[in-house]
């Protein structure tokens, strides 16, 4: 990594591995390869470079917030998929670390089952961007290179 400060994670929890396939009247018809294309080329144009990756272990997330924390990043896109009402574990992660974590969602849970309505990753999250689909990336993105996060 040449330059950790200049860069962003992209974390992206589990079974956004089918996004495009998994419920597209809800989740879109956007793969997650063509999310990433999408940051790198915006992430490039504001000066940051990306790394995007995707996990269906609460364990792996945790250990890439760490090391976002270790090794010096910007910030983090975290889109942690069932895992913003179920973990603990990700809301004292986000604690523990000084790295500033915006939270992504492609839809808007509030306006989903009732159980979707509490984020633990959201009670520590710097920022929430939910609801605009795939484009939820891009103004997290956006929200981090102008300062506001």
């Amino acid at each position: 990594m040449a330059d950790a400060s200049n860069t962003i994670y992209v974390l992206n929890g589990p079974n956004l591995n089918l996004l495009g396939l998994r419920e597209p009247e809800i989740y879109g018809s956007t793969t997650l390869d063509e999310i990433a294309d999408m940051l790198e080329d915006r992430a490039r144009e504001l000066g940051f470079a990306i790394d995007v990756r995707q996990t269906n272990h609460e364990g792996m997330l945790v250990d890439w917030l760490h090391e976002a924390q270790a090794e010096g990043v910007r910030a983090v896109l975290l889109n942690a998929a069932a895992y913003t009402h179920t973990s603990i574990a990700l809301l004292d992660a986000i604690k523990a670390i000084a790295t500033p974590v915006v939270e992504v969602h492609l839809s808007d849970p509030k306006t989903r089952e009732a159980f979707r309505h509490i984020s633990y990753v959201g009670m520590a999250a710097a920022k929430t961007v939910e609801g605009h689909g795939a484009d939820s990336y891009r103004i997290a993105l956006e929200a981090i290179a102008s300062g506001e996060v």
